[in-house]
């Protein structure tokens, strides 16, 4: 790893802080920490370095949400998800810097997309899917395709947080599209990462992601984890979600098209 400048290191510790803001309010902010991290580092190597901080990140998440958790549908995503991350592993053993930082500049700008696209249709979906499933909707078909979407989303959301530490927009996606509410989106949401980030470590590790000098420097980067963490609980219910969404996305967008041009 190359030496780190002050403004760089500057530009990580505000990505660090918005790591712990996004996992305890918003969880699109992270896609900024993202684009951040993979600009200022090597690419392939930021992912390593990234993980830890979401742990971190993912740890004060659950301790805020820890009771609304639906367990149900976090034991149907995981096989899936498993499937994926082993895919995004694969990828990741013969993708070189410029592979991977194409793989993010790619990956924020389809997420980006997707989420300008739930914001406009989420709503209008789940009231389709509840009026077919209180019609005419067999309960074995309906089952079969609870079991295709979350097998699906499952995948996705295994490969991009492997390659990208990116699955945030596609877990949001499926969660909305179910029909959570805040406290059940949040504490589902954060189970699943936690549990899902801790699995990805012997995989980082593995391809050398992980070492001795990133978590030198995840343990300075860590400290600026839990103000953001502790930032985000307590703004949660205050923010105004809609213009906070656009600058998101607007700085994903921008993060995603730098890393492109790169």
């Amino acid at each position: 790893m190359d030496t780190i400048t002050l403004w760089e290191l500057v530009a990580l510790a505000g990505a660090a802080t918005l790591v712990g803001f996004s996992k305890t309010a918003v969880s699109g902010a992270n896609t900024v920490s993202l684009a951040i991290f993979a600009a200022v580092l090597p690419a392939r190597e930021s992912t390593g370095i990234l993980l830890p901080l979401l742990i971190v990140g993912d740890v004060f998440a659950v301790r805020a949400y820890r009771r609304h958790a639906d367990w149900t549908t976090l034991m149907r995503l995981f096989p899936a998800v498993a499937a994926g991350v082993v895919a995004g592993t694969v990828f990741m053993l013969w993708a070189d810097d410029a592979a991977v930082r194409t793989s993010i500049g790619v990956i924020l700008l389809v997420m980006a997309s997707v989420t300008v696209w739930r914001r406009r249709t989420a709503g209008q979906q789940v009231r389709e899917e509840r009026e077919q499933g209180e019609q005419s909707e067999p309960a074995g078909e309906g089952r079969q395709r609870a079991r295709l979407k979350a097998g699906s989303y499952g995948v996705l959301g295994g490969f991009t947080t492997m390659v990208a530490n990116a699955g945030g927009p596609v877990m949001s996606m499926y969660l909305l599209s179910a029909g959570f509410r805040k406290l059940g989106f949040l504490g589902t949401s954060a189970w699943f990462f936690l549990i899902v980030n801790v699995a990805k470590v012997p995989f980082s590790v593995g391809l050398g992601l992980i070492d001795g000098h990133s978590l030198l420097l995840d343990a300075g980067l860590a400290l600026c984890v839990i103000p953001g963490a502790f930032l985000g609980r307590a703004v949660v219910d205050r923010i105004n979600q809609r213009l906070f969404e656009r600058l998101v996305i607007a700085a994903t967008v921008v993060g995603g098209l730098q890393l492109l041009l790169r």
